[in-house]
């Protein structure tokens, strides 16, 4: 089915992202913040688990069939506000990042349902419509049908999915598994967090974050498990510096980025020389500062494109992976050192 298919005819042309106070995975609550709440459902013990609470991985692994099962169960769900004024963009995007936790898994997506929230005395019908019309597209480029959901009315307009896959259990890809001595591989550009933030205030979009953003990290992923890595996440809201450092920590090692090796989104430099740093950068930063080593001429602005947060971003494998730039390496020890 082409996009023209699937896509209402009605448009209505309304500002999206003046409806939130945040665009994207840039409103997630902070990551210390977060990590304090969901302490308090610690300590479950269930031996399906794969994986569960305790490293924030991202997505749930539980093994059906018994403790011998040869399938893992993956669970996740994501939703944000609108990143972008355009309705079915939005909804592309939002779901290329829902569809992402199942690939930074080693899985592949089985089935999504829509979650909603939408200010139905604010927002038009045919704008929602807009919006599921944009999921249901990368779904279906991904193979996955959209099959119900649940929905709000909600003063605030949100979108994502919940998503259900299936992998190897010995063949997962875990942020817990990382071992120092290996390259560290990003496949995707960082960024998009600044050209958002910039499009937010100015209207101007730029076609390259929504590319980026609006692509599967299918290919990635089976890059990934081809070559043999065993470790990876992706990188959203939290940033490159806030996803290895939750990699880090969970494996017991350290991190070296070469910051001249991150490859960035078209327009990003210019947008970060601009001044279009959101509040989920800077908190990202805050968060992970006191574990990070800057080599001489390394700057605050370095630091702050390494803590964009990205909605929709890369797979950051531990290993190399064929034809997607390697960013540094791990080591013995603790911390991120930028170089």
């Amino acid at each position: 089915m082409s996009e023209n298919q699937i896509r209402p005819v009605a448009q209505p042309s309304i500002r999206l992202t003046t409806m939130a106070h945040g665009g994207g995975c840039a409103s997630k609550i902070p990551p210390g913040e977060l990590e304090d709440v969901v302490s308090a459902l610690s300590g479950q013990q269930y031996e399906q688990v794969i994986v569960g609470l305790e490293d924030g991985d991202d997505a749930a692994a539980v093994r059906i069939g018994g403790p011998d099962g040869s399938t893992a169960v993956l669970s996740t769900a994501d939703f944000f506000t609108p990143v972008v004024d355009d309705a079915f963009d939005w909804g592309r995007i939002a779901a290329a990042n829902a569809l992402s936790d199942i690939y930074a898994m080693g899985g592949d997506p089985v089935v999504a349902i829509n979650l909603v929230g939408w200010p139905r005395g604010v927002l038009p019908y045919e704008l929602l419509q807009e919006v599921l019309a944009g999921g249901l597209s990368v779904a279906q480029a991904a193979g996955v049908p959209v099959i119900g959901g649940h929905s709000v009315d909600d003063p605030e307009p949100k979108y994502g999915m919940a998503v259900t896959g299936t992998a190897d259990p010995e063949r997962l890809l875990r942020n817990d598994a990382a071992e120092a001595g290996l390259p560290i591989t990003l496949t995707k550009p960082l960024g998009v967090g600044l050209l958002n933030n910039r499009m937010k205030s100015t209207g101007e979009v730029s076609a390259a974050a929504i590319e980026t953003m609006t692509a599967l990290n299918r290919d990635a992923s089976k890059a990934a498990l081809a070559a043999g890595a065993r470790a990876a996440t992706d990188v959203t809201g939290f940033g490159l510096l806030g996803h290895l450092f939750k990699m880090g920590r969970a494996s017991g090692v350290g991190m070296v980025v070469d910051r001249s090796a991150v490859p960035l989104v078209d327009g990003a430099a210019e947008a970060l020389r601009d001044g279009y740093v959101s509040g989920g950068t800077r908190r990202n930063l805050d968060w992970v500062r006191e574990h990070l080593r800057t080599a001489e001429g390394v700057t605050e602005e370095d630091l702050l494109v390494l803590a964009d947060a990205q909605t929709s971003g890369g797979l950051l494998v531990i290993g190399e992976v064929p034809g997607y730039p390697i960013i540094g390496e791990t080591v013995e020890g603790s911390g991120i050192e930028v170089r």
